[in-house]
């Protein structure tokens, strides 16, 4: 390819947001289930923000294991977010600010509260995340993106 053309698709990428952060998080279902039935609601309650434990309580009218699911998933989501920021759990970043829910086709999007959101607005750019289960284990990962105002256009570069 000759450099040129190098140059040039370098030059268009400039603008995309890079990442800023990647986090994983694997639990085994089994803790969670024991926190939950030590804890009951409790714990849902200390874990899931507002909008999520309407969708926890639903689902586990329906099928408790499915709520178990649901609840896992979310703590799973927490943890990577958590990670991918770079705060682990500590201030701004609190269990119930950061929220998972689902856009009407089912595709998982991150939620943020205050203090979080202004704290995150500054630094961050969009938040991907995925989350799954299995029989024995729920595993959530997350995109951090840079902000795009942070990303140099093409004229700054050459100045």
């Amino acid at each position: 390819m000759p450099d040129s053309a190098i140059r040039q698709a370098a030059q268009a990428m400039s603008g995309l947001p890079g990442v800023a952060g990647i986090g994983l998080d694997l639990i085994y279902l089994h803790r969670i289930r024991a926190a939950y039935e030590k804890r009951g609601l409790r714990f849902a309650s200390r874990i899931l923000g507002p909008e999520e434990l309407v969708v926890f309580e639903r689902r586990r009218a329906r099928d408790p294991q499915r709520g178990l699911r649901y609840l896992a998933t979310r703590f799973a989501a927490k943890e990577a977010f958590s990670k991918a920021i770079g705060l682990g759990m500590r201030s701004p970043m609190d269990w119930r600010r950061m929220q998972t829910l689902n856009a009407p086709g089912g595709k998982p999007h991150v939620v943020l509260s205050e203090p979080l959101a202004g704290w995150y607005g500054e630094r961050f750019g969009t938040a991907h995340v995925s989350v799954t289960d299995e029989s024995d284990t729920v595993a959530a990962f997350v995109v951090v993106q840079t902000r795009t105002d942070d990303i140099e256009s093409p004229k700054e570069q050459q100045a």
